[in-house]
């Protein structure tokens, strides 16, 4: 296997993170990584399945084109609405230019009152740093961290989500 050069369409930690762990795991020594500070091309604070599903696709075609690298890699967080409330969604993609894969993660219900102000366009993680009273979590356990109270952090949503890219990538490349 040859050197691939990976662009990861962020610099935010957990997402880096995750990207990074299951990629060595596949590629090794084989990859290098760049993080490029590209726009998602949607709300700061995506409101559905479709509008974070775009952010990521669109954060993995600029990352690849930015860093002048073999695969994009982009990954999103966002809400949606649903009648049971406000829950947290999230949404990978990654692209070689030929081939690009799209897939989704983990769910959960938001309070209640982070409805309204979702609603009004605050982003998640300022109500989660306001709700935390602590400062960044969005790149550390995220609200789903401290939602299912440490069960699950945001790396580990992010590495569930990269396997499926990275697995479907590798299946299509193999056709």
């Amino acid at each position: 296997m040859c050197n691939v050069k990976i662009a990861i369409g962020t610099t935010n930690k957990a997402k880096v993170n995750a990207i990074k762990e299951v990629c060595c795991h596949y590629y090794h020594k084989e990859a290098i990584f760049s993080c490029e500070e590209v726009p998602s091309g949607v709300s700061p604070q995506p409101f559905s399945d479709q509008e974070t599903m775009q952010g990521a696709m669109n954060r993995a075609v600029n990352a690849r084109e930015q860093g002048k690298a073999d695969i994009g890699i982009g990954l999103e967080g966002g809400v949606l609405e649903a009648p049971q409330g406000i829950f947290l969604c999230n949404w990978g993609a990654l692209t070689d230019g030929q081939i690009t894969v799209v897939a989704s993660g983990a769910r959960i219900l938001l309070p209640e009152e982070f409805e309204l102000p979702l609603m009004n366009g605050v982003e998640l993680g300022k109500l989660m740093d306001e709700y935390t009273k602590r400062e960044n979590i969005r790149e550390h356990e995220g609200a789903i961290g401290i939602f299912t109270n440490g069960y699950v952090d945001r790396k580990e949503m992010f590495i569930h989500v990269t396997k499926l890219l990275l697995g479907q990538y590798e299946y299509k490349k193999g056709k």
